[in-house]
């Protein structure tokens, strides 16, 4: 430490204290001014895990619509049931009550 006073109490602390206060302003507007800064940096990577998180959730969902098409492709009840749930399909001689909530 007594390495470190000799420095910023010797004939060149002029020098020292303009490298402190300069190695701060650099540091300062690093952090926080403008341009490509930390706080864009961590801003960006949250971005960036929301929509990967989104884009989790989309696959899933498009899974799950997959799933749903080729069942309807291949079993003609589930189908059935899809159309009249959905459009209100009928058989012939049915009669149709729609419920709305």
């Amino acid at each position: 430490m007594g390495k470190i006073k000799d420095i910023f109490r010797g004939e060149h602390r002029k020098f020292a204290w303009f490298v402190v206060v300069l190695t701060s302003t650099f540091l300062i507007l690093w952090l926080v001014g403008p341009g490509n800064t930390l706080i864009h940096w961590a801003g960006a990577a949250l971005e960036q895990s929301r929509q990967e998180k989104q884009i989790r959730t989309y696959r899933k969902e498009i899974n799950e619509m997959d799933r749903r098409i080729r069942m309807m492709r291949t079993d003609k009840d589930t189908l059935e049931k899809f159309a009249r749930e959905q459009f209100g399909f009928s058989a012939p001689g049915e009669d149709v009550y729609i419920i709305e909530e």
